[in-house]
Order: C-alpha cells, then structure tokens, then sequence
C-alpha cells in the first residue's frame, strides 16, 4: 500500500483536507510513523496531476486557503483495483536471520549462539506488542496480532532451526 493508495481510501468516504488527511492516515494506517506534512501535500498533488482527485472546494481563513479534496471516478477505480489484486504473500527465501545461521556455520561460530540471541530479541518484542495489544483500540489489536503471529511462525522457524544445526553444519563442511 502506498500512502497515495491510503488517501484515495480515505477520500471515497468523504472529501477532506489535507491535514484531515494526515490525521486519518496517521490514525489508521502509520503506527508508529507518522507522516510528515510534507508527504502529504506532495501526494495531493501528485494525485491532482494524474486526476485521481480534485479540489472540491476552497475555504479561506486566517492563514492560507484550505482545500478540500475529493477521489475522482479514476481514483474510485484505483482503490476497487487495489482491493481486488491479492497482494503476493512474502516468502522470506533469503531472510537476514537464515544469512546468520548460515554465516555462523560458515566462519566455526555457534550458531546456535546466534539462535538463542534472536529468539530473546522475538520474545521481547512479542511481550511489547502484547502490552500495546491489551491497551489498544480493536484495529489496534488487530495490527498487534498481525505482528504477534509473525513472529511467532519465525519463533517455531528458530526452534525448528536449532533442531537442524548438526545435519546442516555437516552439509556446509562438505
């Protein structure tokens, strides 16, 4: 998703500013990383030029003018696409993780070393996102379990590793 693909999903339930933008975007779709204003009015704009919104109106002020936006029947078909297209699942085939174990092995490391240190590193990590989980909103929790559930499925790749240490440290010897 990108943050262009964000804002046409906010906008086709109601026009809005850019700052209501920023704030909806930030609510919904940031976590832990904001976006800066900069980010916004440079997709606004980005978006205006392809015609994927438009400027619904103008509101005056005590500092410069508000423009509210609008999706187009473009960008109406731009989020249909984007909600039809099954996003490709990740196959982590070359994770940084699985480069160590194999780097360990390589140079007369522990891996096993390496297995143990990350496992803690995972185990922190869950206990942080299980805090934020149990004080979240229901999106919120959802993102968390998301996460939780990742990590976990990388816990069982650490122990189901561990268990192979021996076979593959004998296989990259050879």
């Amino acid at each position: 998703m990108t943050i262009a693909t964000a804002f046409l999903a906010l906008l086709e339930g109601r026009p809005q500013h850019g700052y209501d933008l920023k704030r909806s975007y930030d609510e919904h779709f940031a976590g832990d990383r904001p976006l800066h204003y900069g980010q916004v009015y440079t997709t606004l704009a980005k978006l205006l030029r392809n015609g994927l919104v438009s400027v619904d109106g103008v509101e005056g002020g005590s500092g410069p003018d508000r423009k509210r936006y609008t999706i187009t029947e473009a960008g109406v078909t731009d989020v249909r696409r984007w909600l039809d297209e099954p996003e490709k699942p990740d196959q982590y085939l070359q994770s940084a993780l699985y480069a160590k174990v194999i780097g360990a092995l390589l140079t007369g490391r522990s891996a096993a070393a390496v297995l143990d240190v990350q496992r803690d590193e995972h185990l922190v990590a869950m206990r942080e996102l299980t805090r934020r989980k149990q004080n979240g909103d229901l999106a919120d929790r959802l993102i968390c379990d998301h996460a939780l559930f990742h990590l976990d499925a990388d816990l069982r790749w650490l122990e189901h590793t561990a268990t192979q240490l021996d076979d593959l440290a004998e296989r990259i010897r050879r």
